[in-house]
């Protein structure tokens, strides 16, 4: 075996090669640049090894070795990360204490004859990778939305606090479209009438405004609101975020139903689980053959339950690892919650935990377990969902 150990840096990586059997140094540790013609030089002087049994290594750290991957995998080499902890241990073992591209290129290539320090990499592994940064990316778009939506509120509170009382949709077209014209109610009070009903018209079919510029105009003139430039500022600042926001949410949208439909997998035959979750779940598991069990899964995912050794516990309310993907944890309870509307075996189970004296939040624990074993029986069997399998 060949192994090829490369120390990924920012603007150059340090590459060395080891005969695994031997021990012996095939190529000294070489740099080369972090650009294709740095690549090319790397290829250049270990293309004649990719035909025997070889692998190349590096740590998995950051972003520095993505496009490095990508360039070793379209020229057929095989690919391995190496844990960065890992090596970091071993470093200590061996008495390094200051880092050394030259030492740590031969390290990383001396670790990969050792199975439990590296996981094998491929394109396939590279698209979860890049499904997983597309759905977290979603979930922080959400999140950050959320707080700004409460922003804008907390401002109109202050500047225009009777605006909600009318009849139309927050966050809607119309409601965000007139307030980032006029987010005060001093801006809207001494304005033209005819400048209000041209701020409330929107494009587009759909259904109108039922909100008129006369009704937000009386109750601007009576609004007990701050005239405060500073706050209304802040809300027109926010407006022009969330609307923003919403158009990179789309397009995420759209994306991540793409790789959907391109996966085609059979998590998404679970009756309840939408594009966004199912991408999600699917994205934070990664290979399902990396789990020899359902009972791995769960514990991947922290919803093992954490019991101590010595001590009593509430088995109303026992706890749960947590260990793993917050984003995995918040899709399956948003999952299960659906599952449980749709499937009566899940609605029965459920209602089984409560009945036995159990909180909601640790039935739907319960529930979350449950569905991960179905989801690994679905994803190691390539098996669609079937109610009937279920009990």
């Amino acid at each position: 075996m060949i192994n090829i150990g490369i120390d990924v840096g920012k603007f150059k990586h340090c590459a060395a090669v080891l005969d695994d059997k031997t021990g012996e140094v095939l190529i000294k540790p070489f740099f080369f640049n972090n650009d294709q013609e740095g690549f090319e030089l790397f290829y250049s002087k270990v293309k004649q090894f990719i035909r025997r049994k070889h692998s190349v290594g590096m740590e998995d750290t950051g972003h520095y070795m993505i496009n490095l991957t990508n360039f070793l995998l379209e020229k057929k080499f095989t690919v391995k990360y190496i844990n960065p902890r890992s090596t970091s241990l071993r470093r200590k073992e061996l008495g390094i204490t200051a880092k050394n591209d030259k030492k740590d290129s031969l390290l990383i290539a001396e670790m990969l004859s050792e199975k439990k320090f590296w996981r094998s990499v491929s394109r396939s592994s590279l698209e979860t990778a890049r499904l997983r940064e597309i759905t977290r990316l979603y979930h922080q778009l959400q999140e950050q939305q959320n707080q700004d939506m409460n922003r804008l509120q907390r401002a109109l509170d202050i500047v225009f606090p009777e605006v909600n009382k009318l009849s139309w949709t927050r966050y809607s077209k119309a409601y965000m479209q007139f307030l980032a014209a006029y987010s005060s109610a001093s801006s809207i009070a001494g304005e033209d009438i005819r400048n209000l009903r041209k701020a409330l018209k929107t494009e587009g079919r759909g259904r109108q405004c039922k909100v008129t510029a006369e009704e937000i105009k009386e109750l601007a003139k009576h609004s007990v609101g701050d005239d405060n430039i500073a706050v209304e500022l802040e809300a027109k600042s926010v407006i022009a975020i969330i609307n923003t926001r919403n158009e990179q949410i789309r397009v995420l949208e759209k994306k991540i139903e793409e790789f959907s439909h391109q996966l085609n997998s059979p998590i998404i035959s679970i009756p309840g689980i939408s594009h966004i979750t199912g991408m999600t779940i699917l994205a934070e598991i990664g290979d399902i053959k990396d789990f020899p069990e359902a009972a791995k899964l769960i514990s991947y995912a922290g919803m093992d339950p954490l019991v101590h050794q010595s001590g009593k516990y509430d088995a109303a309310h026992m706890p749960i690892s947590k260990h793993g993907s917050r984003y995995l944890r918040k899709a399956l309870y948003q999952a299960v919650f659906t599952v449980c509307k749709y499937n009566p075996t899940f609605q029965a189970y459920y209602t089984k935990k409560r009945n036995q004296g159990k909180s909601h939040r640790c039935s739907q624990g319960h529930c979350v377990r449950k569905l991960l074993r179905v989801i690994y029986k679905l994803l190691s069997n390539d098996l669609s969902f079937d109610a009937n399998l279920i009990h």
